[in-house]
């Protein structure tokens, strides 16, 4: 029997390279929001709890889009930005 993480990861790798760029760009506007609501004029609690959520979706988008990509879709996300 499969474990749940494997079946997750079979499922991420079976979408379109389309997908895992999209999903990998997502993980921009996290990284930024974590660190720009320090700006907030909230508590420090909250600020650590929206801290949590935003780098930890952050981090799920890094994950995700490249375990959709995978060692080719990354060859080849790399060698079109290297012709731009």
């Amino acid at each position: 029997m499969k474990s749940i993480f494997a079946k997750v990861k079979a499922w991420l790798q079976s979408l379109s390279f389309r997908t895992g760029v999209i999903v990998l760009l997502c993980c921009i506007p996290f990284y930024i929001l974590s660190f720009a609501q320090m700006l907030l004029p909230i508590s420090v609690t909250a600020k650590g709890v929206l801290w949590t959520i935003l780098f930890g979706l952050a981090k799920t988008c890094q994950y995700g889009g490249l375990t959709i990509l995978g060692v080719e879709g990354y060859k080849r996300l790399k060698a079109m930005l290297k012709k731009k």
